[in-house]
């Protein structure tokens, strides 16, 4: 079974209603992301920070897979598939994906803020201040914020090594270092590109399906059927 690697982004997830942060009225647009997406944010005012997150995570809760993240999940009757996303919702997952890496945390998880490898699921959609692990110290959102290492990185690049087929879905592909991750397949391995906005991939043999992921991963998968 060949293996295949997608590399998803914000706009994954953006028909199941998740706003993107870059998009005109993404959340950049409501919020500064150093107050936000910083360790000194964080610092500087928890309680904005542990806002933001929860209405981020009661907006997940409502949320559902769209006919994108079903489709990848359908890849995996054809290939060993493993999706490394830039996402930190889980509809991948919901969607059926059974391997999925997340570069940048998830939304659904908190951590010690001494020990960063005391990492919970949260019970509900509400972290608080008080809330702490077992070591004592105050929990934050398990996610990677903007100047943080990337740990999950070095996980994901020898699975790209070893595809035989790259799939990158939503993302504008100007985030580093997520954004080079697609130099690390072979110089052979087929990139298929579905985004209507076209993300600049310099590489040989790729594919561009300018549609959003609802209806470009029904179309990827036509494509694909023929090299499983």
């Amino acid at each position: 079974m060949k293996k295949l690697v997608v590399l998803s982004g914000a706009g994954m997830s953006q028909e199941s209603g998740l706003k993107t942060f870059r998009e005109m009225g993404g959340l950049w647009e409501d919020y500064n992301v150093e107050d936000v997406a910083s360790i000194d944010g964080w610092y500087r005012n928890p309680d904005l920070v542990m806002d933001f997150y929860n209405q981020r995570r009661k907006q997940l809760f409502d949320a559902k897979p769209n006919a994108g993240h079903y489709g990848i999940a359908d890849l995996e009757k054809w290939f060993d598939v493993t999706v490394v996303t830039q996402n930190v919702d889980d509809l991948h997952e919901r969607a059926g994906s059974s391997k999925v890496i997340h570069l940048h945390g998830e939304l659904q998880k908190v951590r010690s803020t001494i020990d960063p490898d005391l990492i919970y699921t949260l019970d509900g959609w509400e972290l608080k201040i008080g809330d702490k692990c077992e070591k004592g110290s105050q929990l934050r959102p398990h996610i990677v914020w903007f100047g943080e290492a990337v740990p999950t990185f070095y996980d994901a690049i020898p699975i790209i090594e070893n595809a035989d087929i790259i799939v990158v879905i939503g993302t504008s592909m100007v985030v580093y270092p997520a954004a080079g991750l697609v130099n690390y397949a072979k110089p052979d391995a087929p990139v298929f590109v579905v985004d209507p906005n076209r993300p600049d991939v310099t590489r040989k043999n790729v594919v561009y399906i300018d549609e959003k992921a609802g209806t470009g991963v029904e179309i990827l998968k036509q494509k694909l059927e023929k090299l499983k």
